[in-house]
């Protein structure tokens, strides 16, 4: 690979094959997402059991989110990343080979839980290396792009996959075939990637309980690390949210259910184009202002209009899809987040990401949760403007998280918090 088409772009050379196996990965991961629900219902599992199936599933993502941050400070990033494969390698054929040959729920719940682990600490463990690996004015670009790939394979490479796969292996066969993408995945980035782990290991099993420790003293030593775990939470809240009454909502409004798949589609298409564009925005124009003008306020607005478009232009298909691009195209604008809080502190990088990562896991619940409590009371507009208003929150709290060096900031050395200019 060109090595100053990678510095140019904003991609750490020495981390580019970490890039391409992630993308790899999560194709591999993801490629039962839109598919596996219905396929369980077919065979004849009740809605309920899907239903537990899968909040397992988001309980480990959540936990495993938190913990690869932590333990990849403490035992090192390949540790993590490799713990990560194995602990999908176990889960998934478990669940592949012993709880879908006759629906055996105990298994199915346990193996599937047990996936849930793997992605979190293989992904978002390679994210604390960027943050230690990139300069402060490349780190932007540097996490865009690690959301282009974690996203384009998850999201559209796995989704594209499946559908061919589907058709000529059948579901089971698709399965399978996900392990093999995931092995490939892993080559690249822990054979292929020969970069070295920058943080030196502790070795002690003292210092490694430290960093544990650490992942939870770090809201009380920096809140503003606390401030930037909210705002990753809000960031995807309404992406788990809107699939449990937009597509009933839409379809009252003249949209069919594969109208409304291929807007879904389009709107993540749109999304990982401009993580990129945003990464390269956050640089230049600043991180807090690209996640506060394009993330917060842009998610706000162009939420309102996924919902009020319908009504103005009922049965029109690319008005719906205009706006449900802008929102693709928004909800990049808080890639900048993954750059601003591990520069929030000079060390414990690893604490500070294990909070934004749980930040990315929570979505999971929290955007049903908002449906299941509020749609009874206010009904679907009403979780709508909830929605948008927490959007418009997330930029105000955003606006409250300063770096180093900007008036009236904090740094944190040393487990003390001292003016800059003591710094």
């Amino acid at each position: 690979m060109n090595t100053s088409f990678l510095h140019s772009a904003g991609i750490p050379k020495q981390l580019f094959w970490g890039y391409a196996g992630i993308l790899i990965f999560m194709m591999g991961d993801g490629m039962e997402q839109g598919w596996l629900s219905p396929y369980l219902l077919e065979r004849g599992m009740r809605v309920q059991a899907s239903a537990t199936l899968f909040t397992a599933y988001g309980v480990t993502i959540a936990v495993s989110s938190w913990f690869s941050g932590v333990l990849a400070e403490g035992f090192g990033v390949k540790k993590t990343m490799l713990a990560g494969l194995l602990l999908y390698l176990a889960g998934t054929v478990g669940f592949i080979g012993y709880g879908l040959p006759h629906l055996n729920f105990p298994v199915l719940l346990l193996t599937y839980g047990l996936r849930g682990f793997g992605y979190p600490l293989f992904a978002y463990s390679f994210l604390v290396w960027i943050a230690y690996a990139t300069s402060r004015e490349r780190l932007g670009r540097a996490v865009g792009w690690f959301w282009f790939v974690f996203t384009g394979g998850l999201n559209v490479l796995g989704a594209f996959y499946s559908s061919w796969a589907i058709v000529h292996l059948g579901y089971i066969g698709t399965l399978w075939s996900a392990i093999f993408w995931v092995l490939i995945g892993a080559f690249l980035a822990l054979v292929l990637n020969k970069a070295r782990w920058v943080p030196q290991s502790r070795g002690a099993a003292a210092g490694k309980v430290q960093e544990l420790i650490n992942g939870l003293t770090i809201l009380k030593k920096e809140p503003k690390v606390m401030l930037g775990g909210i705002v990753r939470i809000i960031n995807t809240t309404a992406q788990f949210a809107f699939p449990v009454f937009l597509p009933t909502y839409m379809a009252a409004h003249g949209h069919s259910t594969t109208s409304w798949l291929h807007i879904w589609g389009t709107i993540f298409t749109s999304n990982i184009a401009f993580n990129l564009i945003f990464g390269f925005v956050g640089d230049r124009l600043g991180w807090r202002s690209t996640i506060i003008w394009f993330g917060g306020i842009g998610c706000g607005i162009t939420t309102l209009l996924l919902y009020y478009v319908p009504q103005i232009a009922p049965g029109s298909f690319w008005p719906v899809m205009l706006a449900g691009i802008a929102w693709g195209a928004c909800l990049a604008g808080y890639v900048p987040l993954s750059a601003l809080v591990p520069s929030l502190v000079k060390e414990d990088k690893g604490s500070a990401m294990a909070i934004l990562n749980l930040g990315a896991g929570l979505p999971v619940f929290v955007g049903p949760a908002i449906v299941g409590i509020f749609i009874g009371i206010l009904g679907s507009e009403g979780v709508i403007w909830v929605l948008s208003i927490l959007y418009f929150i997330s930029a105000v709290l955003t606006r409250m998280i300063k770096l180093p060096g900007e008036r009236g900031a904090r740094v944190l050395v040393n487990g003390d918090v001292v003016p800059e200019t003591s710094y």
